[in-house]
């Protein structure tokens, strides 16, 4: 069984979440292939998967462009296949914000609903992510610069490995079981 895990991501964090999840794909006997939603596998190629997760970082609420224009563009043929969505955005050791609401829930991109509704996904997951500051472009690093930034975009990596790894073994799990 052959499954695209294809992601967006500006820094690098989201596509070591993609690899890892492709990595556990692997290890339970899938053939999985990690695509940058930058250079995705052509039309041609999307038609001969059999599944496919697709993730991207979220930068203010939204997926980054490269995901969301993968997903729409081959909606039709991600309708006909088992589809898992994953997001990685919040920062920080804290799993809920000041009013007490799940980060994971709170922070689920704009996109998710459309997608929802678009393909169908068997799932879709939060992951926190990962910041380096001296990974930043400019732009960035200045934002961070400005008073209190600093604290909503703490530096560090906060990607749950084993989450992230239980999640890629329902997946195959799930995939073993259909195939």
């Amino acid at each position: 069984m052959r499954i695209a895990v294809v992601c967006a991501s500006h820094y690098g964090a989201t596509l070591g979440i993609a690899e890892r999840i492709g990595a556990e794909l692997t290890l339970a006997g899938l053939d999985a292939h990690v695509y940058d939603a930058a250079t995705p596998p052509h039309a041609e190629d999307v038609a001969g998967f059999d599944a496919f997760v697709v993730g991207s970082a979220v930068y203010m609420g939204h997926w980054l462009k490269d995901a969301s224009t993968f997903v729409r563009r081959h909606q039709p043929t991600l309708l006909e296949h088992q589809v898992w969505l994953f997001s990685s955005g919040p920062l920080g050791t804290e799993t809920t914000d000041a009013d007490g609401a799940d980060l994971r829930e709170s922070t689920v991109p704009a996109e998710i609903d459309e997608f929802t509704n678009a393909v169908r996904p068997v799932g879709h997951r939060v992951f926190f992510g990962a910041i380096d500051p001296e990974a930043l472009s400019l732009p960035h690093r200045m934002i961070r610069k400005f008073p209190g930034a600093a604290e909503k975009i703490p530096a560090g990596d906060f990607r749950d490995w084993t989450e992230i790894e239980a999640w890629a073994r329902e997946i195959a799990r799930t995939l073993v079981k259909a195939g």
